[in-house]
């Protein structure tokens, strides 16, 4: 929640003044106080004993007053966010996963970054009342998975303006986790900064790469220097956490309320159709259904030669099945494949894995033909996943 400046207030009930400025819960606030005995006004500042809270007003100087209260104000208000930070979730690391223990939650979902980030809010809106679980690495959320610290992870795999993201690409390979749903969420960028601080007082801007590209028209014209962090929400972290007055933030609302500070411009990416798309991992596949449109995820390897990948999609094509997405990624343990050639002698190619996602389920019986239609040349297949779609109704 960001942070607001103590209220003041004025008592009106004749109590001794040792009794002025205690509040509801027995917390102490901050302002001034009138004995209607003596008719003297009494400053109340939190944090102070008894004895301190209360002076007369009559006996000080105005200007020393109030620098006093504001001083008093921002000493606590500082101290104040220090302590909200402490009290937020450590991010879960593949060498370290002592992290919080559950809360008793039904659903734990972990996700790449710190709170504030889009991939909690992804987390959030697709299990509503969940715990999100933050982790430092995508990896990290691949194995928080796998050893039973989370039910599921929930991974961005591209963005309607900044494409694929390769990384998850080859993580969704190395690990053996099923896609088990998809979430898609409207990105909004907002420029964050400290309280007090206007967008011209800003010298440099930091956020992720893609943040940062997604608002180029902006940041240029307020002519500031851009650096690369690793998350959006992390970058709002550091420029509170370190009182960073000349520097702000490209993140989300959300991570303005955690961290304390002011959105100074709200929606300044370029294109305002900015959609990420975010799978949803578990440990055992969902059982494929009929009952409402259905994606399937799958990954294989072609052999080498001529038409040879126009035949895998044409085993699509010829069941009417409608491709959503195509990506190519080498791959990592044979990059290369040595081919004969009669005529030139020995050539190397790039080896390719290919991903593709296809509306339909695998309950479907032309799902299934054209997956074993596939396999007569395919020299590997595996399926991701075959989960409901997100339509973003």
């Amino acid at each position: 929640m960001a942070l607001k400046g103590f209220p003041s207030w004025v008592c009106s009930v004749p109590l001794p003044p040792h009794n002025l400025g205690k509040g509801d819960f027995n917390f102490k606030r901050s302002g001034f106080a009138l004995d209607l005995k003596t008719k003297k006004v009494y400053s109340v500042l939190e944090g102070y004993s008894t004895q301190k809270a209360i002076t007369s007003v009559e006996d000080e100087n105005p200007s020393v007053r109030l620098k006093r209260a504001v001083d008093q104000v921002d000493t606590k208000e500082e101290r104040k966010f220090h302590k909200d930070l402490n009290f937020l979730p450590r991010p879960l690391s593949v060498t370290d996963f002592s992290a919080s223990p559950s809360n008793g939650s039904n659903m734990r979902v972990a996700y790449q970054g710190v709170p504030g980030a889009y991939s909690e809010a992804a987390a959030l809106k697709a299990y509503p009342g969940c715990e999100a679980v933050p982790c430092d690495q995508f990896e990290a959320a691949f194995k928080a998975v796998e050893l039973w610290l989370v039910d599921k992870a929930i991974l961005p795999i591209e963005n309607s303006l900044g494409g694929s993201i390769h990384r998850n690409y080859d993580l969704l390979l190395r690990h053996r986790l099923h896609i088990v749903g998809e979430v898609q969420l409207a990105v909004n960028h907002c420029l964050l900064g400290l309280p007090g601080i206007r967008k011209e007082d800003l010298k440099r801007v930091i956020s992720h790469p893609q943040a940062l590209a997604q608002c180029e028209i902006t940041l240029s014209k307020l002519g500031v220097v851009r650096e690369s962090v690793d998350d959006t929400a992390g970058a709002a972290q550091h420029v509170a956490s370190h009182q960073l007055r000349d520097t702000g933030a490209v993140a989300s609302s959300r991570a303005a309320e955690i961290y304390g500070l002011n959105i100074l411009v709200e929606g300044i990416q370029d294109d305002c159709d900015n959609i990420t798309r975010f799978l949803i991992l578990a440990r055992e596949p969902i059982l494929a259904k009929t009952d409402r449109p259905f994606k399937t995820s799958i990954v294989f390897t072609l052999e080498e030669g001529p038409g040879v990948l126009f035949k895998a999609l044409a085993v699509f094509a010829l069941r009417d099945i409608n491709l959503t997405k195509i990506e190519s990624r080498p791959q990592k343990k044979r990059p290369f494949r040595v081919v004969d050639d009669s005529n030139n002698g020995t050539a190397k190619y790039f080896d390719y894995l290919f991903y593709i996602d296809f509306e339909a389920s695998m309950a479907e019986r032309r799902s299934q033909s054209a997956l074993g239609h596939l396999q007569e040349f395919a020299t590997f297949l595996r399926v991701l996943g075959s989960y409901p779609m997100d339509t973003m109704s």
